[in-house]
């Protein structure tokens, strides 16, 4: 079992017990589905990867109950120059 949930601190740090179950549940899917872990562990272990996550602050519910993740995520408009082609 990973050590880190058996601290408070990580339950704390969420809001409760219930809301870190619901996190990790989450969290597991979207790696599962091929999200990329906002984390480096030398870990393999999917869930060591997501308490790693919490711990940092890298990933939290957000008042909908939806996970969120503190990292900023690229939006196209900071992938680089956009062109209007309806110009041409």
């Amino acid at each position: 079992m990973i050590d880190a949930l058996k601290e408070e601190e990580i339950v704390n740090k969420v809001g409760g017990r219930f809301k870190l179950s619901t996190l990790i549940q989450k969290r597991l899917v979207a790696i599962n589905g091929g999200a990329r872990p906002l984390v480096d562990t030398e870990s393999d272990e999917k869930m060591e990867v997501v308490v790693q996550e919490i711990l940092q602050d890298k990933i939290f519910l957000d008042s909908s109950g939806e996970v969120r993740t503190a990292v900023a995520e690229p939006t196209p408009e900071s992938d680089g120059p956009t062109v209007d082609l309806s110009a041409l």
